[in-house]
């Protein structure tokens, strides 16, 4: 029987475009995945998209879309994203897919039948951009989310319980049980302390919205949305449909996370399984946050980066090599974009790339063929040992997801072959006809090292990995990383340099940050006095407001236009409400093209102005006539 591994990413909340900050996470378990792949493992790798609750509806009624629209937009971006940075996922999961909702039905009644979920009245509060539940003991008097500090709101409904108290001790026996389930070690005692604080039963249906897997034995109720998503990682692999697929990659080998969402992964996942009847995954690793450039990810930053702009400027081997090595996998870490430059001249340039240059360069100057070595010496020996113990150190360090360490060994290693070239002196052995032969040998030896690290980068740079192969005419094959196994006799083509120098002088960078702690400026583009005049703005007098079905800013209003009736839909339902506007007098753009929003039509836009956050109508001083122009 082929050894298997299963890995995965979080899935993705789609209420936003994806960032550096979620490709980092993706680009881990890639080269993780690759790397398993090529050690020869029957490897599968899961990433998608969580598309269910709250904050994804609103998010697409402020927008006037259907929901499964708004996901079906936001998710195609994602997949479009992992393909142009070269993620080798096996598969995409979407919680709206067919088999991922009955799966979760399925184990909702598991649960259920085996008395762990109970009806119950919930009271508290409930942070909707994180989909979370926060008890009085979570929070301080701000009532502020204790993860991203946004507003929390006050939520009164009938919903199903979780009891996951139940599993308070069996949990806590487990983490002691298995001390490499969660990591790394300080993200576990988190855990250890909040198991021995004690858990409390968490809700896990909600009835105050219907964008959600239904509840398969009450149909009033929608699952909560992360007990939904957590089951994702054993529906895409066949829980209740496949059993051979799902009991061959079950129980998954590391599930990628980020800090922020650890307690759901190594407490409530867990607790599920157990009450399932099922076994927990082999190892939870929760990684720190991204900042760029020193600041939180914000668009209103300017620092949401599409990880595409930064790929096109740097090349994705470069990018992701600078994500492994700078940052250390497991903390906190910052994506500065002159330390990226920094790394690309000093180690892919200067080192990386000048050591391979001139080894080919002098190859075939001298050669029309790569030699055998024949003539040894001391330094050959050293160059030896450090690359047998470059090799251990990879797979002890790629094993325990420790990437800066991995790549500092097979950097070391590259300096140290640079210094090799220093002193060998080749270009005076080939002016020495006698020393052809210890020529030979010294370039085959950097060739061999060259050889070595095609390999041991292939997880990691992976297009890197595959030019050098080219160059040198040798196979990329794990089996053979070792001194001398590089085989002689084959042509050697120098080509272009690895990676071309940035001359800091005149680069432009492509990360624009706001250099206050202000929100991105609104100012517009200037326009003419021509520009103006197309705008045809009228004096309305509002004679009927009704909230739009289904949504909770949206609110349709009859207008009088001097005798003309129009209607309009405008964004004001959460400061205003409908009785309040009746009889006021506004200002509108007459001419604007026709839309509809949430399926009603718009023949108009009222304007407004925010203060400070506030929105506010603009409104007209004294008495106007409906239908007076705006000049």
């Amino acid at each position: 029987m082929s050894k298997t591994f299963y890995v995965t990413t979080p899935i993705y909340y789609v209420n936003s475009d994806p960032h550096i900050g979620s490709a980092y996470t993706t680009i881990v378990a890639d080269v993780v995945a690759r790397y398993k792949r090529m050690m020869g493992y029957d490897t599968f790798f899961l990433t998608g998209t969580d598309e269910h609750g709250q904050k994804i509806l609103r998010a697409a009624k402020e927008k006037g879309l259907d929901p499964q629209n708004f996901v079906d937009d936001l998710a195609t971006k994602f997949v479009k994203l992992w393909k142009e940075l070269d993620i080798s996922n096996d598969l995409f999961i979407r919680t709206t897919d067919d088999y991922h909702v009955k799966t979760v039905q399925s184990l909702f009644q598991k649960i259920y039948d085996n008395k762990d979920i109970y009806l119950g009245k919930y009271e508290g509060w409930y942070c909707v951009h994180d989909e979370t539940f926060w008890t009085e003991k979570d929070i301080g008097p701000d009532k502020l989310c204790p993860v991203c500090h946004r507003p929390l709101e006050h939520v009164e409904e009938e919903n199903y319980f979780f009891k996951l108290s139940k599993y308070t001790k069996p949990l806590l026996e487990y983490f002691k049980a298995h001390p490499d389930f969660v990591e790394p070690d300080f993200r576990r005692n988190e855990m250890i302390r909040i198991l021995e604080g004690g858990l409390d039963d968490i809700s896990v249906s909600r009835t105050s919205f219907n964008w959600g897997i239904p509840l398969p034995f009450d149909s009033k109720h929608v699952i909560y949305v992360w007990f939904d998503a957590l089951i994702n990682y054993i529906s895409a692999i066949g829980y209740g449909r496949d059993d051979k697929m799902f009991n061959k990659y079950w129980p998954a080998d590391v599930h990628f996370v980020g800090k922020e969402i650890n307690r759901f992964h190594s407490l409530i996942w867990p607790a599920m399984l157990m009450s399932a009847g099922l076994p927990l995954p082999k190892k939870i690793f929760a990684h720190g946050w991204l900042t760029v450039n020193g600041e939180k990810i914000s668009k209103s930053k300017g620092n949401a980066v599409d990880p595409r702009i930064l790929v096109n400027a740097y090349g994705l081997d470069a990018v992701k090599y600078y994500l492994l090595r700078d940052i250390s996998f497991g903390n906190d870490g910052d994506f500065s974009e002159d330390n990226l430059i920094v790394r690309i001249n000093a180690d892919l340039a200067n080192d990386l790339g000048n050591l391979v240059h001139r080894t080919l360069s002098m190859v075939n100057q001298n050669f029309s063929e790569l030699p055998s070595p024949k003539v040894q010496s001391a330094v050959d020996e050293d160059l030896k040992t450090l690359l047998l113990k470059t090799i251990d150190d990879y797979f002890k360090y790629m094993e325990k997801f420790k990437f800066t360490e991995s790549l500092t060994q097979i950097w070391d290693l590259i300096k140290f072959s640079n210094k090799y070239v220093d002193l060998t002196e080749p270009w005076l052995l080939a002016k020495d006809p006698s020393k052809h032969e210890r020529l030979g040998t010294v370039l085959y030896n950097l060739v061999d090292v060259i050889r070595n690290v095609s390999i041991m980068l292939s997880p990691i740079m992976v297009k890197t990995a595959q030019n050098l192969s080219n160059k040198i005419n040798q196979k990329i094959d794990v089996n053979l990383l070792g001194w001398h196994k590089t085989i002689s006799g084959v042509k050697i083509e120098v080509g272009d340099p690895l990676f071309p120098r940035i001359d800091t002088t005149i680069w432009k960078k492509v990360i624009k940050m706001v250099e206050t702690n202000e929100q991105v400026s609104d100012k517009k583009p200037e326009i003419t006095i021509e520009d103006f005049a197309k705008l045809d703005l009228r004096v309305a007098k509002i004679k009927q407001a009704e909230r739009v079905p289904k949504s909770d800013k949206l609110v349709k209003l009859l207008l009088d236009i001097a005798g003309e009736e129009r209607q309009i839909v405008a964004g004001i339902g959460a400061v205003y409400t409908p009785e309040s506007l009746i009889g006021r007098e506004i200002i509108v753009i007459y001419n604007l093209k026709p839309a509809k929003l949430m399926g009603v039509d718009s023949n108009g836009m009222l304007l407004a102005a925010k203060d400070g956050g506030k929105l506010r109508i603009l409104t007209v001083d004294g008495f106007v006539e409906t239908g007076a122009k705006i000049s």
